[in-house]
């Protein structure tokens, strides 16, 4: 379903104001992860306002942390089709679900929280469980 422009605009913003790539067709997907080595987050931005409210913050939240992905970049489900379609095939495994927030290294999942994981949840929480993954899986700045 596409929604009003003018309604989406600022969802799309309060990523994309934080340096996050947004990735608007297929081909910009593969470009941003075929081949790639190091870790990549994959957001997946939807109008949802149960859960995409506190997912977005909890990203912005998330990158404060030391520990950071060596890339960021959004799609954004509802809108760009192509793009999510794109996206949501490195979550191999995992159902299509928006919002949800993926970390990829050398192109492979290896963290997700899909939407019932984000949905009632507090924004802190979710970037607790992203810095976590970080740790784990990516480097030190």
């Amino acid at each position: 379903m596409l929604y009003d422009p003018m309604l989406v605009q600022p969802m799309r913003d309060e990523l994309t104001r934080l340096g996050v790539q947004e990735l608007r067709t297929a081909e910009e997907v593969e470009e941003a992860l075929s081949g790639s080595e190091g870790t990549a987050l994959v957001v997946v931005n939807s109008v949802c306002g149960c859960a995409a409210r506190n997912a977005r913050p909890a990203v912005a939240l998330a990158l404060e942390h030391n520990t950071q992905p060596g890339a960021v970049v959004t799609v954004f489900a509802g809108q760009d089709i192509e793009a999510t379609a794109q996206a949501r095939e490195y979550f191999a495994g995992f159902r299509p679900s928006s919002p949800s927030i993926g970390l990829l290294r050398d192109g492979d999942v290896v963290f997700m929280l899909e939407r019932h994981q984000i949905e009632g949840r507090e924004a802190a929480d979710i970037a607790e469980d992203l810095e976590g993954a970080f740790d784990q899986f990516c480097t030190a700045a």
